[in-house]
């Protein structure tokens, strides 16, 4: 029997057709719904005749919609049908309105499918192929494509797809990224994710459930149960997914449909829609999370949704922890994952969840004490739910070089692993090209890992044992505490005609006063601010004055200015030691595990003596620096070396220079 690689390359010769009308990095808006419309048209035709049958005897009926489609769905023997008596043969009958028929065709199936080829907008593709004149070629080609079950079952149809959906994706390289998290990565996160479970999952009758809110073509949910069919092929592993890309999630479901057939063909676990304002499985919990959401991703279109959430529901929402800037909404993906965290009840089957996630490096550090990211990042670790950080290659995916880390979080730890988080360092971990079956460079994807460099991640994190390239900390290790440090504010007083005309504009009602002030302290410019003010309401005093809060604040601003020689101002601030200058006030991260009074003292205090500590003010952050955990010295090269080099290079132009002029 024809394995998938030779399916794979037979409809991607048929691909060849679209040259011209279609660029390579389009060819997916038709080939992806022809597979999928000609796989449906091979499972469906054993039992067409029946359901051709059962339409007609219930036209006209009671029935219509979903009940009809669920009457229709067993005839056929499927979570689908086709009612149309058009099928690939008979719409090779008539070349001349193939496209009629084609549309006719397409809706005749139940709604689950005919929603499929909506997102996918297949309507305008049958139209630019008529123009182009190739839709009849097309559908000939597809025509011979044996996809019947028979030839080609679940398993092996849902590899076809995958394989195209790749495929396809390295040539759009360009916008791959957003949608597309290329295998690889996808494997080891999986590994990762399961490499706790083999005793549970090996337990026969064991049924879990996986999520992806941002699942794209489906690439993370397919590897998921292909994982479990080779390692637990006892256990069932149903997956979810949602996404608000239309043609990304037709893709997705018709995946879904075509491999799933036997338990979950109805097509309801991928749906459409945005996961923070639309979110579809709302009060369902999962198992398994595993997703790779869009770096960077702007939420200002959801900013007021979310922020309502927030506001009205605080952490009996999924955003109670922190929302972080707008620019970019990596973290809410977190938050809304964890909002569906199955509990730990051992006694009721519950067995907690665990979590993979794709980062860029902004979620680890980005954002100071106090922020929506440091708050979210100190809720995840202070509950004990980060496990690890996995540093990935640069250059690993196909729209951006930059580094990614996987950050595995779950609320049942190992027992070793409580209150510790491991750090892994797999950046030197690659092979050069973008794939094993593709050693060019696709896009930025210039590197990739292969399954023994996986296996070699994967072993360094299930013995957790500290080295050069995996380290574990306790939790306290990547928290702090800023605290503002505030020094005195020094003024020095002096009144000059100008700055008397400027506050008199203002304030002309108290030109007496002011003569008076004038009067008794002179214009000679005065450095302890508290003496100045006594003297001042010793002359008000006399004068029976009572100034407001704003006029003596206006006096201060225009007679005083900022001197480092000045006193220390100390009247009225029994709590503190005196007045801060908030053009001096600075602030120091202070490590949990350090007692905060000896770290002042030891670190603070000696270059800044009159400094103090407003603790009111304090606020507690966390934050992941991987470099600095994995930084590595390297000396500079001796001097007499590059000196060296440089010669030789200047021998070497000088060289071609002769040649030239030679």
């Amino acid at each position: 029997m024809p394995d998938h690689n030779y399916f794979s390359n037979l409809i991607w010769q048929i691909a060849d057709l679209l040259r011209g009308p279609y660029r390579p990095p389009q060819y997916e808006r038709v080939m992806l719904p022809m597979t999928v419309l000609r796989r449906f048209d091979c499972v469906l035709s054993p039992t067409k005749a029946k359901v051709l049958a059962e339409h007609e005897r219930r036209k006209g009926g009671k029935l219509e919609g979903d009940a009809l489609d669920t009457k229709l769905n067993q005839a056929s023997g499927q979570r689908f049908h086709n009612h149309s008596p058009l099928d690939f043969e008979k719409l090779k009958g008539d070349p001349d309105n193939i496209e009629k028929h084609l549309v006719s065709y397409i809706k005749g199936f139940s709604k689950n499918v005919r929603d499929i080829f909506d997102f996918f907008e297949f309507e305008a593709e049958i139209e630019r192929m008529r123009e182009a004149n190739i839709l009849y070629l097309v559908i000939s080609k597809f025509r011979d494509v044996d996809l019947h079950p028979n030839a080609v079952p679940n398993e092996q149809m849902g590899l076809i797809f995958e394989n195209l959906i790749r495929r396809f994706n390295e040539l759009a390289n360009e916008t791959a990224g957003d949608h597309f998290t290329p295998r690889e990565v996808i494997r080891l996160m999986v590994n990762i994710l399961f490499i706790h479970d083999d005793k549970l999952l090996a337990t026969p009758g064991t049924v879990r459930k996986l999520l992806d809110p941002a699942c794209g073509t489906g690439g993370m949910l397919a590897e998921a149960q292909n994982y479990l069919r080779e390692h637990h092929g006892a256990a069932k592993l149903y997956v979810y997914g949602q996404d608000y890309n239309k043609r990304a999630f037709a893709t997705a479901a018709s995946d879904m449909l075509m491999k799933q057939v036997d338990h979950n063909g109805g097509g309801n676990n991928v749906r459409f829609g945005d996961s923070f304002t639309e979110d579809q499985f709302a009060g369902e919990t999962y198992d398994y999370f595993l997703t790779n959401p869009p770096f960077g991703v702007d939420w200002k279109k959801q900013q007021k949704e979310i922020q309502q959430e927030r506001d009205k529901r605080g952490f009996d929402g999924r955003f109670g922890a922190g929302l972080p800037r707008v620019n970019d909404g990596s973290l809410l993906f977190l938050q809304h994952m964890v909002d569906k965290f199955e509990p730990v009840r051992p006694a009721e089957h519950k067995h907690g969840s665990r979590l993979a996630i794709v980062f860029s490096g902004s979620p680890l550090f980005t954002g100071g004490a106090g922020s929506g990211e440091s708050d979210i990042r100190k809720w995840i670790i202070e509950n004990d739910w980060l496990e690890a950080i996995i540093a990935l290659p640069e250059q690993m995916f196909y729209n951006t070089g930059i580094g990614t880390y996987v950050w595995i979080v779950t609320n049942r730890k190992e027992k070793r692993r409580k209150g510790r988080i491991q750090l892994l360092d797999a950046r030197a971990v690659w092979t050069a090209g973008g794939s094993e079956d593709n050693k060019r460079s696709l896009g930025d994807k210039r590197r990739h890992i292969t399954n023994s460099q996986i296996a070699e991640i994967v072993k360094l994190y299930g013995r957790q044992t500290d080295g050069e390239t995996s380290r574990t900390f306790d939790n306290a290790d990547f928290g702090y505490t800023r605290v503002t440090v505030e020094r005195p504010l020094r003024l020095r007083y002096q009144m000059t005609l100008e700055d008397k005309s400027r506050f008199l504009d203002a304030c002309p009602h108290l030109l007496d006063d002011v003569q008076a002030i004038d009067k008794v302290l002179g214009r000679e410019p005065r450095l302890d601010w508290d003496a100045v003010e006594s003297d001042i309401q010793d002359v008000l005093a006399e004068k029976g004055s009572r100034w407001k809060a704003s006029e003596w604040k206006l006096f201060r601003n225009v007679f005083t200015k900022k001197n480092s020689d000045g006193k220390p101002i100390r009247e009225g601030w029994v709590q503190s030691p005196g007045e801060p200058d908030p053009d001096l006030r600075d602030f120091e991260n202070v490590p949990l595990k350090d007692d905060i009074d000896a770290y002042f003292e030891r670190e603070v205090r000696p270059h800044v003596p009159d400094a103090w500590m407003d603790r009111a003010k304090d606020k507690v952050g966390y934050e992941i620096n991987f470099n600095r955990h994995f930084y590595k010295y390297t000396p500079p090269r001796p001097l007499e070396i590059i000196d060296a080099e440089l010669k030789q290079a200047e021998e070497a132009i000088m060289r071609l220079l002769r040649e030239v002029t030679e």
